[in-house]
């Protein structure tokens, strides 16, 4: 019997038309409710095949309460901003901003104007001013070899050596001499020209009067740029138009429940905002935090630990986003000065106070310019060419543990926001908060020794925040979920607490056994789009931060069966609540979530003290988990100030430009070379502004051609056709095995099969290879259900009476998935792709065949809210008729049980066979494909021998539907 014909329901609100075809649903959409807000690409296509239900007409939404909206920016992109104190329905939220701190638009002198006034001119320049470049193959030359191909100076030569051979006959030039022309030309730019300045410190207390320590007589030079220039020149950078807020505000859903998402809808802007509106001058103004990071980096170990101290700057009104795409939201400022002595002065507490005080003197030093707007408003542009009077403020401090205590003057092994005892820092919780008065008070009051042994405060050490109006350095600190979650409680706590239970489990040899095993279980894990290989487990010697976040997606199914069923629910906890925090937007429903993932964490996690592996938890890192309900609160979304964000910009602002250097005086070379980026940058974003840079620069050049020949023009396109297509934006994948991050239109999710196909075959041959007999029958039952998808009441399939298709088979090796999965590495619109592989032969090795989550029908009872897994064991595309099939091949998976697995928190599934135990394999269209599903073997407490990752589909019975693969992978499995 055919499967029952998939209907298409109008999914707007109080709207409960069904249709019966895509064509219906669009024509009813537009006529009745307009043009909808979101493009959903995902068609609908029934399955065919035995044992199968029809698929959903839309991808589900993650947890199936959610709808397509609700991960969409709530402001949208129009940069509305209402009327002071008025509501703003954004579809499924309720937005108020601030009545006070509105971001009204004034002109250059700071006097309010028209609301509805169009901006000044972005520039007086024509858009045929490529200056200091004489045209635009020169700029992007430029570009391309000094910001991407990242080019040496000789190799810059060498290449332009053979360019001028090249045009020699036509007396022609190429767009540059040599490197020095290249570089005085990025030089001359003038936008992006905030210069580096330094300032000097010393040490100028008492000396001994011999063997004077080294530090004592040095001099230590800070490099920095004006943090106020830099901030005006964020705002000023028309890229961030639509992504951007001018205003504090608060979102609540429909039930009255607070949503945090980007910075500016916490309560700590807000209640600054109160603050400066105080002052009735500011009325009107935008708000403007500042969000400071910065982390000591080593560039080379090999060279006697070469490090630097980069300090970051960014805005909190950008998007979170924005911040994560490292769209020139996040610029470097300043070169921290690091003191170095010899070994024997180390652990001097004279030179401990200085390092400190040289580090709180050198920040304080830093922000003074922008010391006067925190009170009185400046007046600067804004991405959407307006201007508006803006007050700044201190804002969020990126830093990992070590930086935390040295910017707050508290004593190692304390906590810097609360006055937890450090002998059991979760033993009071709540706790209360340090605040600016209170330390304050306790200097006044207390002897040095007791401050710091009773409070853990430094007494003599004084935050630079103290300097600046509105700042407490406590409340500054910003959640760190590299540093404190994923480094310090995943990999430095509990995954040794792992290997210390062994051990004192089982002895040395037999834990030993046993870590091994758990390493060929790493090992032996199946390939997925951005999962890290552990080749050889665990065991490598130097850890990364995308190690840990690597090992965190598999390794709790890895140490299922060889430890007691409690440190599996601690590490269930806590990947909960660690993916959790990671979400792109959080309600009040979610924190709640969070609170009970962290209490079964801190419930779980004594298995490790009665067993004798640890003593206390009074660890800072761990114990700062409590803390990060209240941060949300304070500052929104966590994933906008992460230091990983900061980290990766150690790359292109700090190595990148170290290896460029000639290793001696180094830091000068790497000032000129982020000056030169930061140009570069500038130049790109205003020539973009202006239209410069449409199409490519050789479509461009025919554009210029057939302007002034039309008939030239044309043969030069037919002669550059397919050369042209090189360089135009390809709407089909690629072959990569990483996830990409993808601009473009938010749609919740699209699948295409991929650009080039593997090879043609016919249907017996196809049948052959993959040992399907059935085959034939299949395709002719899915062309059958295909053609009648339309009608209410299709005849019963007959294969009897039905067509054969003796056609070809294209088949492919992958498919590309794109979906909405902001809380992963994705574009500013959230959007991802990663490729599904179904090849006989991966990277020229063994098979590859991936799963995937498929939509099924409404009524599909699964506990993923209508999502099936199964695994694809061919792509393949034929035309029959006037018709067109992109199609998939794939083997059905089975859930074990209704709810997940209540020690891994992850559901269990199993492969499906028929009655005859022959498996169970259907042909479904590509576009019931949700995106890529990543399964881990059930192991069991027995020992595996070692095995392939391309074999570990095939040699278990049961496995783990893996929610840890990535975020958008938790939310909807």
């Amino acid at each position: 019997m055919a499967p029952a014909v998939t209907r298409l329901v109008c999914r707007f609100p109080n709207c409960n038309r069904v249709f019966k075809n895509k064509s219906g649903l669009t024509q009813h959409t537009h006529v009745k409710h307009g043009t909808p807000q979101i493009q959903n690409l995902n068609r609908t296509a029934p399955l065919a095949g035995p044992g199968f239900i029809p698929p959903r007409s839309h991808s589900p939404t993650p947890a199936g309460v959610i709808d397509d909206n609700i991960y969409d920016d709530p402001a949208g992109d129009q940069g509305f901003v209402p009327e002071e104190g008025t509501w703003a329905d954004m579809g499924r939220l309720l937005r108020t901003f601030h009545p006070h701190l509105t971001g009204l638009k004034c002109d250059a002198n700071g006097a309010f104007i028209d609301q509805d006034a169009p901006p000044p001119p972005h520039t007086d320049a024509p858009p045929t001013d490529w200056t200091p470049y004489d045209n635009r193959v020169e700029f992007e030359t430029a570009e391309f070899l000094f910001t991407r191909n990242q080019m040496s100076a000789r190799q810059i030569d060498t290449l332009l050596d053979l360019w001028a051979a090249t045009l020699i006959k036509h007396n022609d030039a190429p767009p540059f001499a040599n490197h020095r022309d290249m570089y005085a030309t990025i030089d001359a730019t003038p936008l992006g020209d905030t210069p580096w300045k330094s300032f000097t410190l010393c040490y100028n207390g008492a000396k001994p009067e011999q063997d004077v320590p080294p530090w004592m007589d040095g001099q230590y030079d800070v490099w920095y740029r004006d943090p106020l220039e830099m901030t005006r020149g964020i705002l000023a950078n028309c890229d961030f138009d639509g992504v951007i807020e001018y205003s504090p505000y608060r979102d609540y859903t429909t039930e009255d429940k607070r949503y945090w998402k980007n910075f500016m809808s916490g309560d700590w802007a807000w209640n600054q905002a109160d603050v400066i509106a105080q002052n009735e001058e500011n009325h009107g103004s935008t708000f403007v935090p500042l969000i400071i990071g910065s982390d000591k980096t080593v560039v080379s170990v090999a060279t006697g630990q070469t490090e630097y101290h980069p300090l970051y700057l960014s805005i909190g009104n950008i998007h979170n986003s924005v911040q994560r795409a490292h769209r020139n939201g996040v610029v470097l400022i300043v070169f921290l000065a690091i003191p170095k002595s010899t070994k024997e002065h180390n652990d001097d507490i004279k030179y401990r106070n200085f390092r400190q005080q040289l580090f709180q003197r050198s920040l304080a030093k830093i922000f003074e310019s922008v010391k006067p707007f925190m009170e009185n408003f400046d007046v600067t542009r804004f991405p959407d060419g307006h201007y508006r009077r803006t007050v700044y403020s201190l804002g969020p401090y990126i830093a990992d543990y070590p930086e935390q205590i040295l910017l707050s003057g508290v004593v190692q092994n304390w906590c810097p926001r609360c006055l937890g005892n450090r002998k059991d820092l979760d033993g009071a919780q709540p706790c209360l908060h340090r605040r600016k008065a209170h330390t304050e008070l306790l200097v006044e009051q207390l002897t040095y020794k007791q401050a710091w042994e009773q409070y853990g405060i430094i007494a003599d050490l004084v935050p630079f925040t103290n300097d600046f109006p509105r700042a407490d350095i406590h409340e500054l600190l910003s959640p760190d979920i590299l540093h404190q979650i994923i480094k310090g409680t995943f990999k430095d706590h509990l995954v040794d607490w792992v290997g210390e239970y062994l051990l004192v489990t089982h002895g040395t040899r037999h834990a030993a056994e046993i870590m091994d095993d758990i390493d060929r279980r790493i090992a032996a894990v199946a390939p997925f789009a951005g999962l890290r290989r552990f080749p050889d487990g665990r065991g490598f010697r130097q850890w990364t931060g995308d190690d840990s976040k690597a090992l965190m997606k598999v390794y709790l199914a890895a140490i299922e069966g060889h430890v007691p069923q409690d440190v599996v629910r601690t590490f269930s906890a806590f990947l909960e609540f660690c993916y959790i925090v990671r979400r792109e937007a959080l309600t009040e429903d979610d924190l709640v979530k969070l609170q009970d993932a962290l209490d079964r964490f801190h419930q779980y996690r004594e298995i490790f003290k009665t067993t004798g592996v640890v003593s206390t938890f009074s660890l800072p890192r761990q114990h700062s988990l409590c803390h990060y309900i209240v941060l949300i609160r304070l500052f929104s979304a966590p994933n906008g100030l992460c230091s990983s964000i900061t980290e990766s910009k150690h790359i292109k602002a700090v190595k990148e430009p170290w290896r460029r250097s000639s290793r001696f005086n180094a830091l000068g070379q790497m000032l000129l070379t982020n000056q030169r980026l930061d140009k570069l940058a500038a130049a790109h974003v205003d020539f973009e502004a202006r239209g410069m840079l449409r199409g490519s620069c050789l479509s461009n050049a025919l554009g210029e051609l057939r302007r002034h020949d039309d008939a030239e023009a044309n043969m030069a396109q037919e002669g550059h056709h397919g050369r042209l297509r090189i360089h135009e934006p390809q709407n089909q994948s690629i072959e990569v095995d990483a996830g990409e991050i993808i601009d473009g239109p938010t749609v919740e999710s699209h699948v295409e099969l991929a650009l080039t196909p593997r090879c043609a075959r016919n249907v017996h041959a196809l049948s052959l290879e993959l040992d399907l007999p059935r085959l034939p029958f299949m395709i002719q039952e899915f062309i059958h259900d295909q053609h009648y998808s339309d009608d209410p009441n299709p005849p019963e399939f007959d294969p009897a009476t039905a067509q054969v298709f003796l056609g070809k088979l294209t088949l492919f090796n992958s498919a590309a998935a794109s979906f909405h999965a902001p809380s992963d590495l994705s574009g500013t619109g959230g959007m991802r792709r990663e490729h599904i592989r179904a090849t006989p032969s991966w990277r020229t090795g063994e098979p590859r065949h991936d799963c995937i989550f498929i939509n099924m029908g409404v009524d599909f009872d699964s506990p993923m809210n209508g999502l099936a897994v199964a695994r694809v064991l061919c792509f393949f595309s034929f035309n029959y008729r006037t018709s067109y099939y992109p199609c998939a091949i794939v083997h059905w998976y089975s859930y074990v049980h209704e709810e997940r697995d209540p020690d891994t928190g992850m559901y269990v599934v199993v492969p499906t066979t028929t009655g005859d135990d022959v498996p169970d394999v259907s042909i479904i269209h590509i576009d019931c494909i949700f995106r890529a599903a990543h399964l881990i073997p059930v192991y069991g407490p027995d020992f595996i021998p070692k095995i392939s990752p391309h074999d570990s589909y095939d040699m278990f019975n049961s496995y783990y539907v893996n929610r840890y693969a990535d975020h958008h992978a938790f939310e909807i499995a």
